[in-house]
């Protein structure tokens, strides 16, 4: 699983927000995380199927 995943935005509009690509999947994921919480979900479209990163996406 080393190097699985990859930061493909690091800028966004909420404070410690990124988004990560799970590299064989294209899946993007939102982990959030503040000093002492944090969360993790997936990004989907308007049919409800995650995003892809298109750098990834099969």
């Amino acid at each position: 699983m080393e190097n699985r995943f990859e930061f493909v935005e690091k800028n966004g509009s909420v404070q410690g927000a990124r988004i990560i690509a799970d590299k064989e999947t294209g899946v993007q994921y939102l982990p959030i995380h503040r000093t002492n919480a944090g969360g993790l979900t997936v990004p989907v479209n308007k049919d409800g199927k995650p995003l892809l990163a298109p750098k990834y996406a099969k």
